[in-house]
């Protein structure tokens, strides 16, 4: 560990932390060009074989950006596609920035530094900086948006230069250090550990986005939200943000013990979609639509005002069948596939509409943030690895073996460090802060994805 990383692991006073040297290498977890066809013809793409822990070298920084020490990152799914170069490498991306003159040609490297959330210590600003100080305890948005792109000032996810920072740029979050634009930057909510500020930012503002913000289905009081996946990392945040906005969750999970999770959570209506009689344990048929609707309705009498999706292929047409006259499907994703098939006529003639939300802008992740530092929304963290695991925990969302969030300590010499609030965390509760960790401890299934055997030439 390099003398600014001991300095900053410390608490050491934003003086020192000027004083010191930036090394000129840091640990990571990253990709390599070569590898990318690697799983040609496979089944199982273990994401463990591609992913290496090892040094990088620190990039040469811009004048709008800042070096953060990343205290702890988190996984997504993203991280996932990386890993297994779906739908297509990553480094394409890498060769598409790399044309955009120097800035871009940073990025453009054999290695890709994955990683999309994050917390950290800002240890260098950019000469063009005004709003952020060299020891600013922070969390980072993954929207990496040109503010010179004058659609920017309208929605920053409409903006043809938008990119998703650690998968269509280097220099992501699964490391010792990172590089971000300034705009990415939010004050971390003082009252969470490291861990638990990183895991928050992306799946927390994608679901604001998709049902509270002027771009998504703009919830109401009072509508009844049917939420896809209710303890994963966007549905475990979408009932949260339904029931502080006065609306009626219902989560859809795939067993009994995730129907208890999301209980505990405030989600009094829960539909176990093992306990459903469905055509081929699918949701694809008409029959499966009509049976969903009739548990919706057994629970709140009506159909919902909002499908939260992010399943695609899977649940879309069921999703399209279910939702109220008038209604609308948000969808930000398509985990189990791309191509969705349903029937049309339940679109068109009963006027229901289908919104699609990509990300959050900076305003929404601040607004995100802002509920999160005032115990108003909280993580769902289950699990913690160490940088020198981060394969086995991307694998760990790979496979699903996961509730929630996972996260990676990355700078952070162990858990529970960082909480700079510890008289609002007593008021909010440590029942519910740590409420998918605590659950995740009970109900740790009892065999898990047996680690590689070379686990890595990292």
């Amino acid at each position: 560990m390099s003398d600014l990383l001991q300095a900053v692991v410390a608490g050491a006073e934003p003086e020192e932390l000027l004083s010191l040297d930036l090394p000129s290498s840091y640990r990571a977890a990253y990709l390599r060009r070569e590898d990318a066809g690697m799983f040609e013809g496979r089944t199982d793409k273990d994401v463990r074989e591609s992913l290496h822990v090892g040094e990088m070298a620190m990039p040469e920084l811009a004048p709008d950006e800042c070096v953060v020490a990343v205290m702890s990152a988190a996984i997504n799914f993203n991280t996932v596609w990386s890993a297994i170069f779906e739908p297509v490498p990553t480094f394409a991306f890498l060769e598409k920035l790399g044309k955009q003159g120097w800035h871009g040609g940073r990025h453009d490297l054999p290695y890709h530094q994955l990683g999309s959330d994050a917390s950290g210590v800002i240890v260098r600003v950019g000469s063009g900086v005004k709003n952020w100080r060299v020891g600013d305890k922070v969390v980072i948005s993954p929207s990496h948006v040109d503010e010179e792109d004058h659609a920017s000032y309208d929605d920053g996810m409409l903006t043809e230069t938008q990119l998703a920072w650690g998968f269509e740029t280097n220099f992501g979050a699964l490391g010792e250090f990172c590089l971000v634009k300034a705009n990415q930057l939010v004050p971390k909510p003082a009252h969470l550990s490291w861990e638990e500020a990183a895991a928050s930012t992306l799946c927390a503002a994608t679901a604001y986005r998709m049902l509270v913000g002027r771009h998504g289905a703009q919830m109401k009081q009072g509508d009844t939200v049917l939420v896809w996946g209710g303890t994963g990392g966007l549905g475990s945040y979408a009932l949260q943000f339904v029931k502080n906005g006065g609306g009626i969750p219902i989560a859809v999970v795939g067993s009994q013990e995730k129907a208890d999770l999301v209980r505990a959570q405030g989600c009094e209506h829960v539909i176990n979609r093992s306990e459903l009689d469905l055509p081929d344990n699918s949701f694809r048929s008409p029959k499966a639509g009509r049976i969903l609707g009739q548990a919706v309705r057994s629970l709140v009498g009506e159909d919902p005002q909002i499908v939260f999706e992010y399943l695609g292929a899977e649940t879309f047409p069921a999703s399209v069948y279910v939702a109220k006259r008038g209604g609308r499907i948000v969808t930000c994703g398509s985990s189990t596939g791309y191509h969705h098939e349903y029937d049309n006529r339940f679109l068109w003639m009963r006027l229901k509409r289908i919104i699609g939300s990509h990300g959050f802008n900076y305003h929404e992740a601040v607004e995100t943030n802002r509920l999160i530092g005032r115990g108003m929304i909280h993580p769902t963290l289950s699990r913690v690895y160490t940088l020198d695991d981060a394969g086995e925990a991307t694998r760990a969302v790979q496979t699903n073996e996961h509730v929630g969030k996972v996260a990676v300590l990355c700078a952070a010499p162990s858990e529970n460090l960082g909480i700079d609030a510890p008289e609002l965390r007593a008021r909010i509760g440590e029942e519910r802060i740590n409420l998918y960790r605590d659950w995740t401890a009970r109900h740790s299934r009892a065999t898990a994805p047996e680690p590689l055997a070379a686990a890595s030439a990292r």
